[in-house]
C-alpha cells in the first residue's frame, strides 16, 4: 500500500482518538526509515557523504543489526553533529543585562513552529559576556534537552540561548531540514529526580538512519507535501466538526422547545454527534423545567401533595420523631430562572423532606457504610457499601436511611453531580462522609429529587453559593435546603423518572456505539499503519 492510498482512507479512521496526530507521527516515522520516497542506486551512498563531510568520524562501526534501505547507514547521532553548543541565563538581578538588542531564547520560545524568528526576551552585550549564554548563528537546530525535552526549532536569526537549549550544527552529510525531521522523530528519554533531561553523551549515542544527501532533500520535499495534506485534512475535519456542533445545538434547541418523539429522533441522528455528556445535561434540564413529559390535567394537584407533606411533618413533630423545621432567610434563596407549567410550583427541599436527619439504632446493629468514592456522578448508578456496626458510625458521620437522597457538597464532587438515592442499605440505615447533604423525602419521588440535584440548573446555581478556600469549597446547607425546587404533581414525577430512565438508556447505548466506532477506527488505523510500515510498497510511487 502506498502512503497516498493510506491518506485516501482517512475518513475510515478519522474518528480514532488523535487520528491526525498519529498520521503526522507516521509520516515522520516513514520519512526517517526510508519509506516515503524510492531509493536511487545511482546516488552517492550515505557512508561516502559522512566520510567526505567529517573525516574524524570515519572509523565508526556501522550497526549491522539495524536493517536499512539501500544506500543508507545506521550510526550514532553524534557522527552527524559538527558542533553542539549550550547556553545560559544572565543574572536576573542585574537590569543592565536585559532588554538589549540580542534575542535570547528559552523553552517558552520553542513552540510548534519549525522556524524561530523572534524571542520573548532579549539581552545586552554585557549580559552575553557575563553569562554562560552563547550567540548562535542562524540555521542551527535549537533542541530542548530539559523542561520540554525534545521540542526544537531552526533559528532564522542570530540568537543567544539559555541552559535548557542546545544549538546543533549538522555536518555536511546531514541536510538541515532533514535533521529537523530526524530530531523530531527521536524518542528522547530524560533522567533526573526533579527535572528530567538528557545528557549530551546520551543524545550523541542515539542510533539513527542516514540516507544519501540527495535522498534527504527528496524526503524533505515529500514530507512537506504530506504535512500540507495533513493540514488540509485537519481543516476539513474541523469544518465537519463545526457543522456537527451547529446541527447538534439546533437539534437540542428544537427538542427543548418541543420534546416530541420526532424531535427526540433528531437528537440521536447518526449524521452528527452530540456528546453523551451534553445529552444527559439536556435531558435533566428539560426534566426539571417540565418539558420532558406532557402534563395531565387529571393528576392530583401539587397543592394537595404539599398539604399532605405538611400534615405528615406536624404528625412527626407531635410524636417528637423530628424537630421543628428551620426557617431559611429570604436572601439565601436563589431566584428561579425559568417559568414552570401551570400545574407545578416552586417549593424547596426543606418543604418536602427532612434535611440532614439523624438515625436512631441499636449499637450492635449491622449498618451500611458508604464512602464518597462509591457514590457515582452517573444517573441511577448503584452505590456500593461496607458493613459496619452502628456503634462504629453513630458519631462523626453523616447518617441516612433507605430512600434518602444524598448530595456531595464539596468541590469538585458537587460540580460533577455526585449524588445518589441510598438503597439496599443493611437494616435500612447507613452512614458516610460528613461531606454529604441528606434529604429524606416525604411523599415525593426520591429519583425525581435526584434528577434535580444532578441538573445543571441546581449545580450551576449552587457554584456561586459555595464557601471556603480554593479546593475545599462546599455547598452550604442553606442553598441545599432552600433553593427553588421545581415540584410537579406526584404522578408526573413518576412519569418524568420513567422518561429519564428511558432516555438515559438510549444515551448509554449511543455512548457504547460511539466508543465502538472510535475503537474500530483506531483498530483500522493501527492495521493500516502496520501494513504501511512493514511492506516494501510503502513508498510514494503510485
Amino acid at each position: 500500500m502506498t502512503i497516498e492510498a493510506f491518506f485516501e482512507k482517512f475518513n475510515l479512521f478519522a474518528d480514532a482518538p488523535d487520528a491526525m496526530t498519529k498520521m503526522r507521527e507516521l509520516v515522520l516515522q516513514l520519512a526517517v526509515t526510508g519509506k516515503v520516497v524510492e531509493q536511487e542506486p545511482s546516488e552517492r551512498s550515505a557512508l561516502d557523504c559522512i566520510r567526505n563531510a567529517n573525516k574524524s568520524l570515519i572509523d565508526f562501526i556501522p550497526d549491522k543489526s539495524m536493517k536499512v534501505p539501500e544506500g543508507w547507514v545506521a550510526l550514532p547521532l553524534g557522527c552527524l553533529i559538527a558542533s553542539n553548543t549550550g547556553g545560559g541565563t544572565p543574572s536576573k538581578d542585574n537590569p543592565v543585562y536585559w532588554n538589549g538588542d540580542i534575542p535570547w531564547a528559552s523553552v517558552k520560545d520553542i513552540k510548534n513552529d519549525k522556524y524561530l524568528v523572534s524571542t520573548i526576551d532579549s539581552i545586552t552585550e554585557q549580559g552575553l559576556k557575563n553569562s554562560s549564554s552563547n550567540l548562535i548563528p542562524p540555521d542551527r537546530l535549537l533542541v530542548v534537552t530539559r523542561m520540554g525535552l525534545g521540542k526544537l526549532a531552526i533559528n532564522r536569526i542570530p540568537v543567544a540561548i539559555n541552559q535548557d537549549l542546545r544549538a546543533i550544527e549538522p555536518t555536511e552529510a546531514l541536510d538541515l531540514d532533514f535533521a529537523y525531521l530526524l530530531f523530531k522523530s527521536l524518542k528522547m528519554v530524560g533522567s533526573g529526580v526533579t527535572v528530567k533531561g538528557i545528557t549530551m553523551d546520551k543524545l550523541h549515542e542515539m542510533p539513527v538512519y542516514l540516507p544519501p544527501l540527495a535522498e534527504q532533500k527528496r524526503i524533505v520535499a515529500k514530507v512537506d507535501e504530506l504535512m500540507t495534506l495533513c493540514d488540509r485534512l485537519e481543516a476539513q475535519q474541523k469544518q465537519r466538526e463545526e457543522k456537527k456542533v451547529a446541527l447538534a445545538r439546533a437539534s437540542l434547541a428544537r427538542f427543548a422547545d418541543a420534546p416530541t418523539p420526532t424531535n427526540l429522533t433528531f437528537i440521536f441522528h447518526k449524521s452528527y454527534d452530540i456528546t453523551p455528556a451534553d445529552l444527559r445535561k439536556t435531558i435533566l434540564t428539560l426534566a426539571v423545567q417540565g418539558k420532558l413529559v406532557p402534563q395531565d390535567p387529571n393528576d392530583v394537584p401539587v397543592e394537595n401533595l404539599l398539604s399532605r407533606i405538611k400534615e405528615e411533618k406536624k404528625r412527626l413533630e407531635l410524636q417528637k420523631a423530628i424537630g421543628r423545621d428551620k426557617e431559611w432567610l429570604p436572601e439565601e434563596v436563589l431566584q428561579p430562572t425559568f417559568e414552570l407549567p401551570a400545574s407545578w410550583v416552586f417549593s424547596t427541599l426543606s418543604d418536602i423532606g427532612l434535611i440532614n436527619p439523624r438515625n436512631e439504632a441499636m449499637d450492635d446493629l449491622d449498618t451500611s457504610f458508604v464512602p464518597m468514592k462509591l457514590i457515582s456522578a452517573k444517573w441511577r448508578a448503584p452505590h456500593e457499601h461496607e458493613t459496619r456496626k452502628w456503634a462504629e458510625i453513630k458519631t462523626g458521620f453523616t447518617h441516612f436511611a433507605e430512600g434518602d437522597v444524598s448530595l456531595a457538597k464539596i468541590t469538585p464532587c458537587f460540580e460533577n453531580g455526585k449524588s445518589a438515592v441510598m438503597r439496599s442499605l443493611t437494616n435500612g440505615i447507613g452512614a458516610g462522609t460528613t461531606e454529604l447533604h441528606i434529604v429524606r423525602p416525604i411523599f415525593v419521588e426520591a429519583d425525581y429529587i435526584l434528577i434535580y440535584l444532578k441538573s445543571s440548573y441546581f449545580i450551576e446555581g449552587g457554584i456561586p453559593k459555595m464557601t471556603g478556600t480554593a479546593g475545599q469549597k462546599r455547598v452550604p446547607t442553606s442553598y441545599f435546603a432552600s433553593a427553588p425546587f421545581p415540584l410537579p404533581p406526584l404522578a408526573e414525577q413518576h412519569r418524568i423518572v420513567a422518561k429519564v430512565d428511558e432516555l438515559m438508556a438510549l444515551v448509554d447505548e449511543l455512548e457504547t456505539k460511539l466508543t465502538a466506532s472510535r475503537a474500530a477506527g483506531e483498530k483500522l488505523l493501527t492495521a493500516l499503519v502496520a501494513e504501511l510500515t512493514a511492506g516494501k510498497e510503502s513508498h510514494a510511487a503510485a
